[in-house]
């Protein structure tokens, strides 16, 4: 599909220009909240995406080539498939009788199932489709295997898939489920520990996330053993940028250190701490972000 044939599509079925400028806010606790609309139900989430639109446009995107500054270039297919641990799972393909590469209806509608739940319907700002190959500065997300393949929000490609992503209707949004409350209390009690004591055979977090956009460990002041309440809190911001409220399998604190086998993610610089989800600490961890586990009474597998 062309870039004019793109846009000439995207004009004619949506009539709302695709949300912009928001790349300054993506970072703070608002629109992290606002993530957890990724992961709602996928019967509501269809309920409000062109599923005909997805099919002729969407879909034949996660096919394209796209550069070759990512550490796995070529097509969203090649990494995303139905054998991988990330939530983003396409289907397998077929080939016509001249060899090109397609998706019968029915896996179209799988596939279809899974992109809903990667979006954020009415926010393509908040829609981690949008935003884990979308150069950072422009308001992506930090990191993306594949690369960064959109430069700006202005991008033809990004733009179409926003404009489907916004396409869903104030009534659906109106009735999404509010988010779980993450609680703060247990993170700086409980969770934080977990960055003070590495499993055997895995990196310490502090080695990698001492500083940037990921520096949830901080080096600790001299003379203290423990962040304070001003740092835990500055720690707590950083945590969430990974953390989707209500969903341990979509939060990247959760996949990024489990076992592929076990649905975490493909890479992690600092190893696997836990082989699969029912790890008692993962378990703990994951009723955090579920909005469970609060206050300042760590359960056995966090205490240390």
């Amino acid at each position: 599909m062309t870039q004019m044939t793109a846009a000439a599509a995207t004009q004619s079925v949506f009539q709302r220009p695709a949300r912009r400028g928001l790349a300054k806010d993506l970072l703070s606790f608002s629109v992290v909240a606002l993530c957890v609309m990724v992961w709602t139900s996928p019967s509501w989430a269809q309920a409000g995406l062109d599923y005909e639109f997805y099919r002729e446009n969407i879909e034949p995107i996660f096919l394209r080539g796209h550069g070759e500054n990512g550490l796995v270039p070529g097509a969203c297919v090649m990494c995303h498939s139905w054998q991988v641990g990330t939530p983003f799972k396409l289907q397998p393909l077929q080939h016509d009788a001249g060899g090109e590469p397609y998706w019968t209806e029915s896996r179209s509608r799988h596939n279809f199932e899974v992109v809903s739940r990667l979006v954020a319907p009415g926010y393509p700002t908040a829609s981690r489709l949008l935003l884990k190959p979308l150069a950072t500065e422009a308001g992506g997300l930090p990191y993306h295997v594949g690369g960064k393949f959109w430069e700006s929000q202005d991008d033809p490609e990004w733009q179409l898939l926003a404009a489907w992503v916004e396409s869903a209707t104030a009534i659906q949004q109106a009735a999404r489920a509010p988010a779980p409350t993450v609680d703060f209390e247990f993170f700086r009690s409980c969770v934080q520990r977990v960055f003070l004591n590495p499993r055997e055979g895995a990196v310490p977090c502090a080695s990698c996330h001492a500083a940037g956009t990921r520096g949830f460990a901080p080096p600790i002041p001299e003379g203290r053993s423990y962040w304070n309440e001003e740092e835990s809190r500055k720690n707590f911001g950083v945590v969430m940028r990974f953390v989707t409220p209500g969903y341990p399998m979509q939060s990247l604190f959760l996949q990024n250190p489990l076992h592929p086998d076990g649905g975490g993610t493909p890479m992690h610089g600092g190893g696997i701490r836990w082989e699969t989800q029912n790890d008692p600490e993962w378990q703990e961890l994951a009723a955090w972000v579920r909005g469970d586990n609060r206050g300042s009474t760590c359960p056995a597998p966090l205490q240390f």
